[in-house]
């Protein structure tokens, strides 16, 4: 039952096999012999998908209330162990790989030495569900999906550009005067910016980037060899800000602060590994 419920979820042998460790002829044969021995079909088989029978529907809800149950009754136990185990699959954006987030999740790899991480490191945003993910770790506003969220903290962004380029400007005082500017701009965000000055005042700039591009990585070099406006999480352009590489194109105004959140299916069980990552984080 346990292995055919994990077929539907995953929607095929192969993506069964791939989260239980075993190959899609064993994972087909296990639900053929629970067919034999049930006398109905529970699955509609084609090259492409599997589709569920209407008695392979009714005996997917029970299986799934049983694996609840027995989940919920393992991760107690794993929560009153001394040394936690089991695997936790992470996504985060690449961004954040340089960021202090990352020795956060070594911290807790290190405490709890018997749970495997396999953490993708990228700017593609995943399906939670589809893909098997425990948690994900996203940024900035997050879509009405279904899934939990827990806000970890706040990522603070810088507006700048490279001196050179300022040079080549007219002076501008306020932040509409920008919208003029070239701007470098990341596929994943929107094609606007809410600065902020010190007062509370905040003003809403609308721009056409002159180049996108899908790595921040390439956002921060692509500013600081003059090609336009960037607005980076600090920390990633900090040694430029310092070495005058690159300069803050409106001094007195920063752009709006993001977001960041833990983000994780909504059948995590409380005392699961995913929770304890979670408070973990949020501890720290």
């Amino acid at each position: 039952m346990a292995i055919f419920a994990k077929t539907v979820e995953a929607g095929s042998f192969r993506g069964a096999a791939r989260e239980l460790g075993l190959s899609p002829s064993v994972v087909s044969h296990h639900v053929a012999q629970l067919e034999t021995r049930l006398g109905v079909a529970l699955l509609y088989r084609s090259t492409r998908r599997l589709s569920l029978t209407h008695d392979g529907e009714r005996l997917f809800e029970s299986a799934k209330t049983v694996l609840a149950a027995a989940e919920q009754g393992l991760n107690a136990m794993a929560q009153n162990s001394a040394e936690p185990a089991g695997r936790l699959s992470i996504t985060v954006p690449a961004m954040l790989a340089r960021g202090s987030l990352v020795g956060d999740i070594a911290a807790f790899a290190r405490q709890y030495p018997k749970v495997a991480l396999t953490i993708s490191f990228s700017d593609t945003q995943q399906d939670l569900v589809r893909d098997g993910i425990d948690l994900a770790i996203r940024i900035g506003r997050l879509s009405d999906s279904g899934l939990k969220a827990r806000k970890l903290f706040d990522l603070e962004r810088s507006l700048v550009v490279a001196p050179g380029y300022v040079a080549q400007r007219s002076a501008v005082t306020e932040p509409a005067e920008l919208a003029g500017w070239d701007w470098i701009g990341l596929l994943m965000r929107p094609d606007c910016k809410v600065l902020v000055n010190g007062d509370g005042d905040s003003q809403r700039i609308d721009f056409q980037p002159r180049i996108r591009v899908d790595s921040l990585e390439a956002v921060c070099q692509l500013a600081v060899a003059g090609l336009g406006l960037a607005s980076p999480p600090t920390f990633l352009i900090e040694p430029e800000l310092r070495s005058g590489r690159l300069v803050e194109a409106l001094p007195g105004w920063t752009v709006e602060s993001l977001g960041v959140y833990a983000v994780w299916p909504p059948n995590a069980a409380r005392e699961s590994l995913t929770h304890r990552l979670i408070r973990f984080l949020l501890a720290r």
